[in-house]
């Protein structure tokens, strides 16, 4: 079967087919009432045309006979035959029809509301869910204001197609039923009518031909806008200490320039196709009047005829706008579609069957190993040196490790292993003798927990960003909240805010420094009651004391739990001091491991970086 054009017809009606089925219930009724509105107005132009024959012109031919004649002779014959029942039955049915129609009108509107909105729902759920899924490494190759795109602006361009797609199925069942009353009543002008339908399908063709790189352009240019507009709000900070904010808008304003460049040709292309739409059920109807009185004329057919046809393509006018408004929208359905499947048909990391970990019952701590991993980053050049080169570290249970090592010598790299953020091109990562590849995410997030450097708080009160939700069996009290706030040596601020627990932390936090984040952070990973707890440089922002209270705390066993294995990521001798281990990364590979004091005698490049923090904190202490 050959490939289908991106854009093309079939393509959309694929895309529609498959949304329909989120919303099978609403949408049959919308098209259901939409094709009982398309019969009743098909119905009032043929009850129109057979009132005009019967009632309209026998009256007109009653009143010329009685004026010409007087009450006698054939003007009283024809009235004779034409009584007040007559108008009132003709009026009456015709009311009814109206009636119908307008309840069908209602129940088509609200079912296609219900219909776009319910399948706009379930997608806008769906890519959300997928992004939740989406390994780490997808997610670092595309921006921010790209994934919100997505979401929002690429799911309402598919399916806001919906809303107009039932009326424009019963206009196809008014044009059907229209097609037969005009056929029936005079074939020669039902036939002029009709010709319009086929340059009505060669219109659209052309459009779809024309705006489908529009359209895309166009969705892409606002996903730019977007990470544009993103990276400005995200760096605000830099933006307004180094005076960027002219050089920010100018970026932002030329995003702006070329998505309003292709909107606007997208606009124009539309509205030509929207006049030509409008512009043919008009022309028609002239042709039809124009034929009609020549066959009036002729003989050959009669006023109720030419009325019924002409009356009839009048009426479908504003309905086949419908269709016109479904085919101009088929090359975005086309393009968002294509732009979610990016995100929908993304492959999701393997979930093997469920395995426990030894030890998952009494929370004992967990021991770590990694063998022989080499890692490489997607985006890297292909000529870029792995971030770790055939790493080799075991780390025993409950004791605390340091990785030590310059910018760039693939820390962080080795911290998101242990958790499954990065997964190897070769090698095993163990925990508890089990390969984290063997297990599901749940298990695994249920016994490693992870600071990172750049902590996240949510705008929500302290204890919902400690807790993040636990439920179930995990449900966690106040009193637990407390217990980890105290190991994180975070009670005493958290204590001394205006509400306490319900305190409001504004949006990332900001009402909190940057310590205050850190320790926050860290009573969330403890609140869980992690095997294994990852500390990557997450004390930074700790003055030493405090950061001293913090790592002692997390040696030390608390109620049912024991104290967990910490591999902490740090630079600060004061930190490392505190490790029973110390590992030395260089150039994504281990140099050297040990105790901290063994490791400081024959590892130069180790002494090197410990005493470099050392001279750095002496000279700022001079120079005050």
């Amino acid at each position: 079967m050959p490939e289908q054009r991106p854009g093309s017809f079939s393509s959309a009606a694929r895309t529609i087919a498959g949304g329909v089925r989120h919303a099978r219930a609403p949408f049959a009724v919308a098209v259901a009432a939409s094709a009982v509105y398309g019969l009743g107005t098909a119905a009032t132009g043929w009850w129109v045309g057979r009132t005009t024959s019967e009632v309209v012109v026998p009256a007109l031919a009653a009143a010329s006979a009685a004026g010409g004649r007087g009450a006698g002779g054939a003007g009283a014959a024809a009235a004779a035959t034409l009584g007040a029942g007559d108008v009132w039955r003709a009026g009456g049915a015709l009311a009814l029809i109206f009636a119908v129609t307008v309840v069908a009108v209602l129940f088509r509107r609200i079912a296609a509301g219900v219909t776009m909105f319910g399948v706009q729902a379930h997608y806008r759920r769906a890519v959300t869910r997928r992004y939740l899924d989406l390994p780490l490494a997808w997610h670092r190759q595309r921006s921010t204001g790209q994934l919100l795109n997505h979401a929002s602006s690429d799911v309402d361009t598919t399916w806001q197609v919906l809303a107009p797609l039932p009326m424009a199925i019963g206009t196809v069942v008014m044009l059907l039923a229209s097609a037969w009353f005009m056929l029936t009543a005079d074939p020669v002008l039902g036939a002029v009518a009709l010709s319009v339908v086929p340059l009505l399908v060669a219109g659209s063709v052309l459009y779809r031909r024309r705006v489908s790189p529009i359209i895309a352009r166009s969705q892409a240019m606002r996903g730019e806008v977007a990470s544009v507009a993103h990276e400005s709000f995200e760096g605000a900070l830099v933006v307004k200490v180094l005076g960027r904010a002219d050089v920010e808008h100018a970026r932002f304003a030329g995003s702006a320039q070329r998505l309003r460049e292709a909107n606007t040709a997208a606009g124009a292309t539309r509205g030509a196709f929207d006049a030509v739409i409008d512009a043919l059920p008009a022309l028609g109807t002239l042709a039809v009047l124009g034929v009609g009185a020549a066959r009036i004329a002729a003989g050959t057919s009669t006023a109720g005829d030419v009325v019924q046809v002409a009356y009839l393509l009048t009426l479908l006018a504003f309905p086949v706008r419908a269709i016109g408004w479904v085919l101009s929208d088929l090359p975005r359905v086309v393009v968002g579609h294509e732009r979610l499947a990016g995100v929908l048909d993304a492959p999701l990391r393997p979930q093997p069957p469920a395995t426990a970990l030894p030890g998952d019952g009494g929370r004992a701590a967990a021991a770590a190993s990694v063998q022989s991993v080499t890692v490489r980053h997607p985006a890297a050049d292909p000529g870029t040196p792995p971030a770790l080169d055939a790493v080799s570290l075991d780390v025993a249970a409950g004791t605390t490790v340091a990785v030590v090592g310059g910018t760039g010598s693939g820390k962080s790299t080795l911290a998101g292993l242990l958790l499954r953020l990065v997964d190897p091109v070769s090698g095993r990562v163990l925990l508890d003798g089990v390969d984290l590849a063997a297990l599901r995410d749940g298990p695994l997030a249920g016994a490693v927990a992870l600071v990172p450097q750049q902590v996240f708080v949510f705008d929500d009160t302290v204890r919902e960003n400690v807790t993040l939700g636990l439920e179930g069996e995990d449900r966690v009290g106040d009193e637990g909240v407390w217990a980890a706030l105290r190991a994180a040596s975070a009670d005493s601020f958290v204590a001394a805010l205006p509400h306490g627990l319900d305190t409001q932390v504004g949006e990332r936090g900001t009402s909190l420094s940057g310590g205050q984040r850190q320790r926050l952070a860290i009573a969330r990973a403890l609140v869980r009651r992690p095997r294994l707890l990852v500390l990557d440089d997450a004390t930074s922002a700790l003055d030493p004391a405090v950061e001293r209270q913090v790592l002692d705390a997390l040696r030390t066993s608390s109620g049912d739990a024991a104290a967990p294995t910490v591999v902490v990521v740090a630079y600060r001798p004061a930190t490392i001091a505190l490790a029973d281990e110390v590992v030395h990364l260089e150039g994504g590979a281990v140099v050297d491991r040990g105790r901290p004091g063994e490791l400081a005698e024959r590892d130069p490049g180790y002494r090197e970086l410990v005493t470099a923090y050392a001279r750095a904190a002496a000279e700022r202490t001079a120079a005050r």
